[in-house]
């Protein structure tokens, strides 16, 4: 079987996800010892013990959950298993520095420090109340920017995440978002769902958040990663550390291309992914992408075990 690692993004969070993997490994331990020094604070302790609406601000929960995707990496590495194992990484929006942290493209402390900065500055390049995130489902790719284009009127309205063939969300001004959304069930979506986001990710008005991403990257090393990253923006695989760093930027304002990201890596003949970290929504993505990629979860040390022997 061609193996790829997939890490997830933001939504996956929960209060105690990666206790058991420090428990169980002191690999994992040092792991989230290591985030909380660059941080210079207890990430760690918010993770484990403190209330879900703290770590769901999106500068806690974007290193909170890299934090818990290296984790399991740890654990894996220490019952032998690396990121070579893998034909490819690739991430989900944050997920994508995740993976690239496992690929050894970046520091764990410097991506640590750089998902804290992609968390202010998405959080403070719309004041809140005024951009919406929404889901649309049972619309394609085409359907959904259709709409979008039809709902902005003047205003930032996008197709943010091709998740699978019946999720796409739409993101951009709140009232923009709310028209799509309405357009949508009238254009025959089953659902649309307003997301209880703080900011409208991966779209136009996410600009300033860039551009300190982009000062922010220019500032760190940026490796060419052990194993091929198919990056959000592109769905395909880079290894150019430069390029890297340019996608990165781009990825803030651009959409992630789930969806085709996985069709890419199984065209390249993947055929099972493990997801590493907290949560399970990729594997469900990928299921409905390709049911015959088969999917494993990686967060616990149950998991890890389970995936051993599947891997064997």
């Amino acid at each position: 079987m061609t193996l790829a690692f997939v890490f997830p993004g933001q939504g996956a969070q929960t209060i105690g996800m990666g206790k058991a993997l420090a428990d169980a490994y002191p690999a994992a331990k040092a792991l989230f010892d290591e985030v909380d020094e660059a941080l210079g604070e207890s990430l760690s302790s918010l993770i484990w013990d403190g209330d879900i609406e703290s770590l769901t601000l999106t500068q806690n929960a974007q290193p909170a959950l890299m934090a818990t995707s290296m984790a399991a990496m740890r654990a894996l590495e220490a019952e032998g298993v690396d990121v070579t194992r893998a034909a490819f990484v690739a991430g989900h929006s944050l997920g994508e520095y995740s993976a690239l942290a496992a690929a050894g493209a970046l520091s764990v402390a410097d991506t640590a420090r750089l998902l804290r900065t992609r968390g202010q500055a998405m959080q403070s390049a719309v004041p809140v109340g005024e951009g919406a995130m929404a889901a649309i489902l049972g619309l394609d790719l085409d359907a959904v920017r259709a709409v979008a284009e039809e709902a902005a009127q003047g205003e930032v309205c996008q197709a943010a995440n091709d998740n699978d063939p019946t999720q796409v969300v739409v993101s951009g001004a709140k009232a923009a978002v709310e028209r799509a959304a309405e357009i949508a069930k009238e254009k025959g979506a089953k659902r649309a769902v307003m997301l209880p986001v703080s900011a409208p990710f991966h779209c136009a008005l996410m600009q300033p958040a860039a551009d300190v991403m982009a000062e922010a990257l220019a500032g760190v090393e940026i490796k060419a990663p052990a194993v091929p990253l198919v990056a959000n923006v592109r769905a395909e695989a880079v290894t150019d550390s430069d390029l890297i760093r340019q996608l990165l930027v781009e990825q803030v304002t651009g959409s992630v291309r789930w969806r085709e990201s996985v069709q890419y890596m199984v065209a390249q003949g993947v055929t099972e992914a493990w997801e590493i970290g907290a949560g399970k929504a990729l594997s469900g993505m990928i299921r409905k992408i390709d049911r015959a990629v088969a999917c494993s979860a990686v967060g616990t040390p149950e998991d890890v075990q389970k995936a051993l022997q599947a891997g064997d």
